[in-house]
């Protein structure tokens, strides 16, 4: 997730995203965003002119098309391919984070969540980036052999599941949470794969 290469515009959508993912959204200031993104101030105005609310929107919606990318990611690095096996690399990639750098950020897209549960178009954001996420996941459930009836509400079950237990895992400064949901929830999901 380096900005090399990246114009200011985006640069500045994955500096909010970042902060977010840390401070929240009312934490994560306009200032600090051009500054992480290594922007001009004045250029925030510039490819945001609807604001603050504009520029958390294309951030979270970028984290769900960045989530959905990586579903392709983890299920290339698998060399057998199952659900309970996908669901553990989403969880790794948590896990290996929390490891190497603390527990100090989360999932952009909750925390927008959370912190504008009220504002309709960030709400509306969050929504889409949960459903960019969700479409990869229940395509690859359904590629596994999960019956397609069922891969939408499995890829609900694994997003939502991964989303509590991040939370459980920074309010408890331990990534059990994470390991437990990878050793409960891994045998239910491929037990829905038919044979």
């Amino acid at each position: 997730m380096k900005q090399a290469g990246r114009g200011p515009r985006e640069r500045m959508v994955f500096s909010a995203a970042q902060l977010i993912r840390r401070n929240g959204v009312t934490a994560t200031g306009m200032r600090e965003v051009a500054a992480h993104a290594d922007a001009p101030r004045g250029s925030l105005q510039h490819y945001f002119p609807g604001g603050k609310e504009q520029l958390v929107n294309e951030a979270v919606e970028w984290a769900g098309r960045y989530a959905g990318k990586r579903v392709a990611r983890f299920l290339a690095e698998l060399e057998h391919p199952t659900p309970g096996g996908l669901f553990a690399a989403m969880a790794a990639q948590w896990t290996d984070e929390y490891a190497a750098d603390g527990f100090t950020a989360g999932c952009p897209v909750a925390a927008a969540t959370v912190d504008c549960a009220t504002g309709d178009s960030t709400r509306q954001a969050a929504a889409a980036a949960f459903a960019a996420w969700r479409a990869p996941v229940a395509g690859a459930l359904t590629d596994m052999g999960v019956p397609a009836d069922r891969a939408d509400s499995l890829a609900t079950l694994m997003i939502s599941t991964l989303e509590g237990a991040i939370l459980m895992a920074r309010a408890e400064r331990d990534e059990r949470s994470l390991t437990t949901a990878v050793r409960e929830l891994g045998p239910l999901l491929d037990a829905a794969v038919r044979p």
